[in-house]
């Protein structure tokens, strides 16, 4: 960084200058506070970009997201095998089979289809909501108001659910009710939480322009602040994996306790946040309200699409047509006898918008992959060799990776690229996630068909433990390829889309952008229950083939369809 001497002697130049054309030419600042000169053209291309300084907020805000998923993670991923399988014969009546026996924890015993369903709906609901959450923020109550409504009504779902889990009551066959009830609750509440916890994040950091620092080392770089803004994000999706990784401890509690204590132990910590909450409310950059900017939106869609309809669609030429300035050339002030309410900067905020919304567009197909559609993985483990493992032990898998490889992305592969030059922009990093999570649908392939070829019911495999004949000998931690590919495709595709979601989207529609990300996940859902009745022996081997041969395909195509972004500013604000 520039000397402390030589900041103070600029900081007094500044002060005493009488005009405001020095504080706009000749660097960037924080509030009042220099942080240094802007780069030059020659600058950006040659100088080497790091991350700035992060308020301690911005941590704070990331804890509290990791206490949520904890929460959310932690009970969720124990669903399958509550609806799936019965109470376990021999158990202790909570949901926990008998120890050292190859049966698996349950308590209702709806089947895989209905368990299919049910997490299928439940993902459905906790990824459509946050179109609401988002556009409620942004439009009327403000982001962290929304938070903290939904931390309330997700604490209402989590005493429901482990009041619908105890022992009495999952024997009497009366679980189901009290469990419905909870899903609905936590999945609204999370869907007001989630569109608006990382846009909050981000809003922490407040130096949106690069600008030229000195390092002890005498070495000039550039504070940039994608980099910044990466690296926060990294941290953030890094505390989101920490508190999935909170399922290790549900699904043994499943297994040797019982159902109570699965849902009873997300409960506790989840009580982290309004704590949290509380203690950085006041450190904590709040961004008000926007007011309901969509109606300014879909005028500057109809204009556009008056002028050119499907010709060109989304160009920049297509969305010019919708430019104040364009329009009073041509003699245009009033939009069916209302004046015009919008910037020429607002179109291209739209236009920016939008590009970023057909880049989500990707993603419903990129989650099947990532996720897996529907329960399959996890009734592919139910059918194997477990050894006193729970059979959705190993997904645990996938968020500790991200757990390791976080701090190694934003330490060690980022800053050694960056180091030498080499351009890896957002569409090159989504593109390999894509790749990534079509390889590990193919392992689940063919792992798939090894099962059916070595278990004693063949074909029929996932209900052959359940007839008593055993189960696979291939053992379950062969799925944990699945696992590490699915979290490194994260790491690229879903930590970027997060930054491109805040990034080009205006200061009034970050929410409602985020959220249309989150809903891709909500599609990828719904395309599972059109699917179900192929969920099923013997055809479990085709859901991975259907996802992963598209997904290498749309790979490619969505590297041609959007490289270019990759050359474009990344934050406008």
């Amino acid at each position: 960084m520039w000397s402390l001497e030589h900041q103070n002697e600029k900081t007094a130049a500044v002060t005493e200058e009488s005009t405001s054309t020095l504080r706009v030419a000749d660097g960037v600042y924080d509030g009042d506070i220099y942080l240094g000169p802007s780069p030059t053209a020659h600058e950006l291309q040659t100088l080497r970009k790091v991350a700035g300084s992060i308020a301690g907020s911005g941590y704070w805000l990331c804890a509290v997201e990791f206490a949520e998923r904890a929460s959310y993670y932690g009970c969720s991923w124990v669903f399958a095998n509550f609806i799936q399988y019965p109470l376990p014969q021999g158990g202790n009546g909570a949901g926990a089979p008998p120890r050292d026996s190859e049966q698996t924890a349950g308590a209702l015993g709806m089947g895989l289809q209905a368990s299919s369903a049910l997490t299928l709906l439940f993902q459905t609901l906790a990824y459509t909501i946050p179109i609401l959450g988002g556009w409620w923020a942004d439009a009327q109550l403000g982001r962290y108001a929304t938070i903290v409504l939904g931390v309330v009504i997700c604490g209402l779902a989590h005493v429901i659910m482990v009041a619908g889990a105890v022992p009495a009551v999952l024997q009497r066959g009366h679980g189901l009710p009290p469990f419905l009830v909870s899903v609905l609750l936590l999945a609204f509440g999370a869907g007001l939480f989630k569109p608006n916890i990382c846009p909050t994040v981000i809003d922490q950091v407040t130096v949106h322009q690069p600008y030229v620092k000195l390092l002890k080392t005498g070495e000039r770089v550039i504070v940039d602040p994608e980099t910044t803004i990466q690296r926060l994000t990294l941290t953030f999706y890094a505390l989101v994996n920490v508190g999935a990784f909170f399922g290790l401890a549900t699904t043994y509690a499943e297994k040797l306790v019982g159902y109570w204590l699965a849902f009873l132990l997300p409960g506790l910590v989840y009580l982290l946040m309004p704590v949290i909450l509380l203690f950085a409310y006041k450190r904590t950059v709040k961004v008000p309200p926007q007011g309901n900017v969509l109606g300014d939106v879909f005028r500057v869609l109809r204009v556009s699409f008056g002028e050119h309809g499907f010709r060109r669609l989304g160009s920049q030429a297509w969305f010019d047509a919708a430019k104040p300035s364009i329009l009073a050339r041509q003699g245009v002030h009033t939009i069916r006898g209302r004046p015009i309410s919008w910037t020429d900067e607002f179109v291209e905020d739209v236009r920016r918008t939008v590009i970023a919304c057909q880049i989500f567009a990707f993603y419903p197909l990129y989650a099947l992959n990532d996720n897996g559609v529907g329960t399959i993985q996890n009734a592919q483990g139910g059918s194997m060799t477990k050894r006193g493992a729970p059979n959705d032990l190993i997904s645990n898998f996938n968020p500790l990776t991200i757990i390791v490889f976080c701090p190694l992305f934003n330490y060690v592969l980022y800053p050694f690229l960056r180091q030498r030059r080499v351009a890896f922009g957002p569409i090159k990093r989504i593109t390999l996630g894509f790749l990534l999570a079509a390889v590990g649908a193919a392992v689940g392939a063919i792992l798939q068909w090894q099962v059916y070829a070595t278990s004693p019911c063949g074909y029929y495999a996932t209900t052959c433990e359940d007839e008593g004949k055993g189960v696979s000998p291939i053992s379950i931690w062969a799925q944990t390829p699945i696992y590490v590919l699915s979290a490194l495709s994260e790491l690229f595709a879903n930590v970027t889309a997060y930054e491109l979601a805040y990034a080009r989207s205006p200061r009034s529609m970050r929410g409602l952008v985020s959220a249309l990300f989150l809903a891709a996940t909500a599609v990828s859902a719904a395309i599972g229950q059109a699917v179900l009745p192929a969920l099923q022996d013997p055809y479990l081997i085709w859901p991975y083939v259907g996802t992963a041969v598209p997904g290498f395909l749309a790979a490619f195509v969505f590297y041609f369809m959007y490289r270019h972004i990759d050359d474009e500013s990344f934050l406008w604000d």
